[in-house]
């Protein structure tokens, strides 16, 4: 896998990340377990994906630690 490939893993959790963090902002939360739209978020699902693909480096099975 070549460092562009990983980079792009690496932006979407960057704006993932801070697209979760806005949104408990302005909802003013400390995590999204507070949140009534906890299981139907899409930025909180988005963030889950990018977190999982950011370690699986978009691979389904193991993960590269």
């Amino acid at each position: 896998m070549n460092n562009k490939q990983n980079d792009k893993y690496k932006e979407l959790l960057i704006k993932a990340t801070q697209d979760l963090k806005d949104c408990q902002k302005n909802l003013q939360l400390q995590s999204c377990f507070d949140c009534e739209k906890l299981f139907d978020c899409e930025i909180r699902k988005k963030y889950v994906d990018a977190v999982y693909n950011s370690m699986s480096k978009g691979q389904s099975g193991g993960f590269e630690f």
